[in-house]
This record gives structure tokens, sequence and C-alpha cells, in this order.
């Protein structure tokens, strides 16, 4: 199975809960920026770096991703599919692929945009024997990601997510390139819990085994709910397609207002008056009423937002309803993330799949609704509300 143009391997089997509600119906790698799934984006670039063979390794919600992806064809490649059952990291996640590689490969995960060059640079130093690499890129908050330490472009040691002083901004950008040697490294690896891949790269590291590879591309990376903004608002910005002519069904009045960083999908309906603006994607079959306001903000398919409805730094999931005259605030928040607390994160609200906000309702900064959710009208919702909960007046 062996392929000249190379073979990238995307890990695509998590669940992602850190971006609940999204995720309760969908795999992390499908959430929706800039109105394309994640994996899209990724899959794109490894098309362009020239690799033609995909290996997706799947496991949650799998086959919302193999019904999107098919065999390929929609991307000039050919996807193949191995199956991660349990969710045990992503060394063990890498391992699956070992039945269809007999080659040097590419790995990436699927919730990571970057460049084509990253991909296509790795692709490159494999074919001179340069294996394992490591792509290494410079970030703002390194203590969130694996921090590397580096002697010279030998790795010495990712130090995943460290709580004490951090003296560099690199972190492991995602992007690996391996031989089948791998295999067997994964398998002699030893950890507690869920077997990483940067535990196995840590072990190889101790003998000088493991090369750094720069980039200074695009790196996106979408860990929390607020990522999905600043992805979706990066990914527009990028690109001129939010200029593009109106994709088909589009029913846009005169009187509307819409931002040149506005992305709209087919079969869009947006009412009089209404103003859409800042980095905004609204999904195929949305309906927007008379003088709504919708400000950076992701709007998954088939939701409604009502008239003089105010919608703003918001992700709504897929055939939500925001009632009539009611509000996301919008705004800097502090939100709580399993035992993590995040402080002066952009965030108005998540609305969740099926969820429905009465008419005049509140979202205070950093409200989060669960899937099918009932809000009455007139309600004030801070904090989290899980799925299927009824929030009533008083």
């Amino acid at each position: 199975m062996r392929d000249e143009s190379g073979t990238a391997v995307i890990l695509a089997a998590g669940e992602g809960r850190r971006l609940e509600p999204l995720t309760n119906r969908r795999p992390k790698p499908m959430v929706p920026v800039a109105n394309r799934p994640l994996l899209e984006h990724v899959v794109e670039a490894v098309a362009a770096a020239g690799i033609d063979r995909v290996v997706l390794v799947v496991g949650y919600r799998q086959e919302r991703l193999r019904n999107h992806f098919g065999d390929g064809d929609d991307w000039d490649v050919t996807i193949e599919y191995v199956e991660q059952s349990t969710q045990l990291g992503t060394g063990h996640a890498v391992l699956q692929a070992e039945p269809v590689v007999d080659g040097p490969f590419v790995v990436l995960n699927g919730d990571r945009i970057v460049d084509a060059d990253a991909v296509s640079a790795v692709r490159d130093r494999l074919r001179d024997g340069d294996a394992p690499l490591v792509t290494v890129t410079a970030v703002e908050r390194p203590r969130d990601y694996g921090v590397v330490h580096l002697d010279g472009d030998r790795v010495t040691e990712i130090d995943e997510k460290p709580e004490g002083p951090v003296d560099t901004n690199r972190i492991n950008a995602g992007v690996y390139g391996f031989t089948p040697a791998i295999f067997d490294a994964i398998r002699a690896t030893n950890t507690a819990g869920e077997l990483a891949i940067t535990a196995t790269l840590n072990d190889l590291a101790g003998s000088g085994e493991v090369t750094a590879l720069g980039y200074d591309g695009r790196w996106l990376d979408v860990s929390n709910l607020w990522d999905v903004l600043s992805v979706n608002a990066a990914l527009i910005h990028d690109s001129d397609h939010a200029s593009d002519a109106p994709a088909a069904g589009q029913r846009v009045g005169d009187t509307v207002t819409v931002a040149d960083d506005v992305v709209l999908a087919g079969n869009v309906r947006v009412g009089p008056n209404a103003t859409l603006s800042g980095a905004t994607a609204i999904g195929s079959n949305v309906s927007i009423a008379a003088n709504a306001v919708v400000e950076n903000s992701v709007v998954l398919p088939d939701a409604v937002i009502g008239p003089g409805a105010v919608v703003r730094d918001a992700v709504v999931g897929g055939n939500a309803r925001i009632g009539p005259n009611a509000t996301v605030v919008g705004g800097n928040a502090t939100v709580v993330v399993g035992d993590a607390v995040h402080r002066d994160v952009t965030l108005g609200g998540v609305v969740g799949d099926n969820a429905s906000i009465g008419g005049g309702a509140t979202l205070t900064d950093g409200a989060v609704v669960g899937d099918d959710v009932r809000a009455d009208a007139g309600v004030v919702i801070d904090g989290r509300v899980e799925s299927g909960a009824v929030v009533r007046r008083g």
C-alpha cells in the first residue's frame, strides 16, 4: 500500500468533551468553522501538499465523518478509514494505522488547521530519511500546549501543559513524520492512563532520535468553545470567499446590512433591516428574521434567529431557535471547563442543537445552553444549563 506521493494519517477519533454541547452529536473534527468542518480544512492542506492518500483514524460518532468525506474524491484524495474503538490516546490512535501503512507517513491532528507548507515540509524531510520528526511553532500561551525543549534541532523533551515556569514559547505543532518503526516504539512505551504519542517521542528523545522542524505559518487550534469563534474569524479573514457571489437559494433583501467578513451558506434567509457583521458564518438553511443583529458568531445549519434578536460572540447550534428580542449579550467572560477557570475569554454564549430560547430571554456572558433545552420567554440564563433541561421564569 505504499504510495510515492506519501500517506497522511489524520487523527479524528476524539470526542472533544471541552466543546460540549457542540460535540454531543458530532465528533470534534466535524465542528464547523467558516461553514466547513475543521477536518475539511485539514484534508485540504494535505491535498494541497501533494499527498493523495489519507488514512482517517475514526471512533466517536464516526458515521458523521464517513458520510461527509466518503472515499475522498471531492478533495482529490483517496481516503481509507481505520477505527480506534476506544479513545486511549494519540499514540494508541497512530497504532491503529499500522495495518495500512508500510512506508514513511505524515501524522496530523484532525482538529488543528495548518498550511500545506507544514505538511509538504515534513513529507520532503521523510524522503531524506529524517524521522521521527516533530513540527515546532511559537504561540502566545505555550503553557496550554506541549512545550518543546530543544538542543539545536534535536528535541530533548515535550512537556505537556507544564505547571511550572516556562522558558520558551515553542510548542508541538502536531504535525509529525514517522516511519513504521514508530509502531514498535509506541508498543514499548509505558505510561499510566492514555498512551499519548508525545510519551513515545519523549522516550525516543532521550537517545537523541527526534528532530524538530520549525514552522511559522498558520496554526489554528480549537480546544475550547471560544476557540470556535477565533478560528472562524481567522479563516474568514485569511480568505476572500466572504465577498463571493451569493450561494444558491439565498434570500437577502436590499435593506439587510451584510459586512464583508460574513460568510453565508446556501438557502439562508435574512429579513428586512437585519444586520450581519464581525466575522460571522451563517450555515445552510438558517433563517434570520427582521431587525435581528448577528455579530462575530457561528450559526449552524437550520437555526432560526427571531425578529429583533441580538446575538453577539455566540455559537448557535443546529436547528436551535432564538426567540424574538432575545439577547446574547456578548463580550468577555469567565468560563469554567472541568476544573479549569478561564478568564477574559470572548464568548457571549453557546446554544446547543435543537435548543429553544424564548422571546425576550437573555444569555449573559459565557452562558452555555445544552442540546434540547427549553427556556421560557424573559428568562435570564447565567452559567451552564445541562442538555434537556427546562428553564422557567422565577
